[in-house]
């Protein structure tokens, strides 16, 4: 592509070297390099681009994009305000605008954001389109599927997925977009015709630096949405509901519990943790969906938990906006078997085990909001502390468990620090460490606390009786809780087959 014509996607508020070749590709990486690439310079958490524009013209890149000139580099080098919302506009023409070309739907949530978008694809798929999905476990492009490297990648690589999709001749897409996704301008570019926001709660506060700064990343997919596309959100989530008027969007709304949303949740039975429910269109819901679609219509899911009642939702008003019938939305969200370590059932015999990624205190208080709904004798809670996250949610994640203690009957929490699962990056500190014994110590609440998974998952198991429930909760240590878990019960349960045992683990992309 002629630099010029490239170039007319940014700003240009300065430049210096002298004429360039025709652009054969783009980077923002230097490893990633190839003749004849425009090299753009972002600032990233841990380091700088503008550090490796010299490496990236040694790999063949012919000019760069900065934000401040380097002296002694001896390429043409183009001056914009912000290289992370240029790589966004460049990636986009680069590509001929592929999201254009596509029904696109990105969802947005502090907890169910993976369920959600896998959900709406399966609703897609039930209903006869091609699809793509893009978020913390896969990417799918059509037919092509591969492990994700980034919940929201950036967006060189975001706008080369869609060129893909196009290639593959999808139709309807759906994303996760992260609150560094938002922050970090890497969907900037794409267009979307659906946005979801399913909930907001407290998360990222050392990444984003207050819950305001991360409030205001998440918001910006709604606040920023156009008359022409339609904005889906629950009614529930204060945080949510008050972007209802700060929307340009048309607005879907969803609730359990508040009786304003145009879609409610009605008659909930959740005591086998598996929820039916009906779904009752309001007057206040959109003549298109109104004109269409029952007034009233059954769910029923084969997925746990209360939260997943939330993710429904949200898919069903995504898939009545886009004209699919409520029966091929009733067919798919009963045949949706969940996403792994979303307080998925890994096994299920004298007592059941549930595999959730409890990240934070929102996430919490939803998994054990159902918990409470549900029929067991006893809750044995084996809790991976969060490494390398930082003291706020580490302190958030235990006072959300101390408040729920009372009401499972929970006397004592089984912790581990995951030593021999967890690498450098997602290490507990010591202080990590202290704020959770101190929060449990001054709670009342006993705790238990070991150094390896193996150990900590081997005493909650073993003290679980006929109808007990364990609960494996955590992220990164706890990744590869079901895999050590069910090995333990294969050496105790011989008389059970190993493909019964191990089923949960058939299809896991992470923990194995």
């Amino acid at each position: 592509m002629p630099v010029e014509k490239l170039l007319d996607a940014i700003e240009i508020i300065g430049n210096k070297g002298g004429a360039v070749e025709p652009i054969l590709s783009l980077a923002y990486h230097s490893d990633k390099v190839k003749p004849g690439a425009l090299f753009v310079c972002i600032r990233g958490y841990q380091t700088d681009g503008h550090l490796f524009l010299e490496k990236a013209i040694q790999k063949g890149a012919v000019a760069a994009i900065v934000e401040s000139f380097q002296e002694q580099i001896p390429v043409p080098q183009y001056l914009v305000r912000d290289s992370r919302l240029a790589l966004a506009a460049l990636a986009d023409s680069y590509y001929s605008h592929p999201s254009r070309q596509i029904q696109l739907t990105g969802v947005t949530a502090t907890n169910g954001k993976t369920s959600t978008t896998y959900m709406i694809n399966k609703i897609f798929e039930e209903h006869g389109l091609h699809t793509g999905l893009i978020g913390t476990v896969i990417v799918k492009t059509g037919n092509r599927i591969r492990a994700a490297e980034l919940t929201t990648p950036e967006s060189l690589d975001l706008q080369g997925y869609f060129n893909e999709m196009v290639e593959e001749k999808v139709s309807h897409a759906v994303m996760e977009v992260s609150s560094s996704g938002l922050e970090l301008n890497r969907v900037a570019s794409v267009d979307f015709n659906t946005v979801v926001i399913n909930n907001i709660s407290r998360e990222h506060i050392d990444l984003h630096g207050s819950f305001e700064a991360y409030y205001k990343a998440k918001s910006r997919l709604v606040r920023e949405a156009r008359p022409d596309q339609w904005a889906v959100l629950n009614m529930d989530c204060p945080y949510t509901a008050a972007l209802k008027s700060e929307t340009g969007a048309k607005v879907f709304t969803y609730g359990l519990k508040n009786d304003s949303a145009d879609c409610l949740v009605c008659n909930l039975d959740l005591k086998s943790g598996r929820a039916r429910f009906s779904v009752e269109l309001t007057p206040a819901a959109p003549e298109k969906v109104l004109a269409t679609q029952p007034r009233t219509f059954q769910i029923e899911l084969s997925v746990l938990g209360l939260h997943s009642v939330y993710n429904a939702m949200a898919a069903t008003l995504v898939a009545l906006v886009h004209d699919i019938p409520a029966a091929t939305i009733q067919k798919a969200l009963y045949s949706f078997r969940g996403v792994e370590r979303r307080f998925e059932l890994i096994f299920e015999d004298n007592f059941k085990v549930i595999d959730d990624h409890f990240a934070n205190s929102g996430n919490i208080d939803v998994t054990l909001e159902t918990l409470q709904m549900m029929d067991y004798k006893k809750l044995h809670l084996v809790y991976a502390i969060r490494g390398s996250r930082g003291v706020t949610v580490n302190r958030e994640n235990a006072e959300a468990i101390v408040r729920w203690a009372d009401k499972l009957g929970l006397d004592q929490v089984i912790a581990t620090t995951s030593t021999d699962y967890v690498g450098p990056k997602d290490t507990v500190t010591n202080e990590e460490l202290q704020v959770y014994k101190n929060v449990l110590h001054d709670s009342g609440l006993q705790t238990d606390i070991y150094p390896t998974l193996e150990e900590a998952i081997s005493r909650g198991i073993s003290a679980a009786g006929t109808d007990d429930l364990v609960l494996l909760a955590g992220c990164q240590g706890m990744d590869y809780g079901a895999k050590v878990c069910l090995k333990q019960i294969h050496k105790l349960r011989p008389d059970l087959p190993a493909e019964k045992i191990f089923f949960a683990l058939q299809n896991r992309v992470a923990g194995i």
